[in-house]
């Protein structure tokens, strides 16, 4: 789900999804897609219903990469960072172009940072900058690259 009408916007200092609009964000909710839905659970902080629809999706799914991904985010939310990387792991497995695995390496990275392990976090935005830029996605590529900068600042001892 894109930020187009500015509702939600990617706090650069946490790298949390922080809500502009929430009655925005909760109209999102009424007949969009299952996956935009986990997502959008998420990011409303309805954690377990998010988890409970990504799962229920992930079963049901024919495609199960963007799943995966979803319902891994809503377990991040929830601070259940072991199943959210199960879920990645999984992911890069099935990732089967740059982008895609920019995609969960970014996601890798935020799961990372959120559990303050800001170097490693550093090199998976690294990775997934590096593989947007090379697969033309040059707003993606900066997004990675401005959250590797600060998970660098981060990792600096005091």
């Amino acid at each position: 789900m894109g930020s187009e009408a500015e509702i939600w916007r990617t706090d650069p200092a946490t790298l949390g999804d922080v809500i502009l609009d929430r009655a925005a964000v909760e109209s999102q909710l009424d007949g969009c897609p299952a996956l935009e839905r986990v997502w959008i659970l998420s990011l409303l902080g309805r954690d377990r219903e998010a988890v409970a629809e990504g799962r229920r999706l992930l079963e049901d799914s024919q495609d199960r990469f963007r799943a995966l991904l979803v319902l891994a985010h809503a377990y991040q939310r929830q601070y259940r960072w072991h199943d959210a990387a199960l879920l990645h792991e999984e992911a890069l497995v099935l990732a089967d172009t740059r982008a895609r695995e920019a995609l969960v390496r970014h996601q890798i990275g935020r799961r990372l940072f959120n559990e303050a392990s800001y170097a490693d976090a550093a090199a998976e935005f690294e990775w997934a900058c590096d593989l947007y830029r090379t697969s033309g996605r040059d707003r993606l590529a900066k997004a990675s690259r401005q959250a590797m900068t600060r998970a660098r600042e981060l990792d600096r001892p005091l």
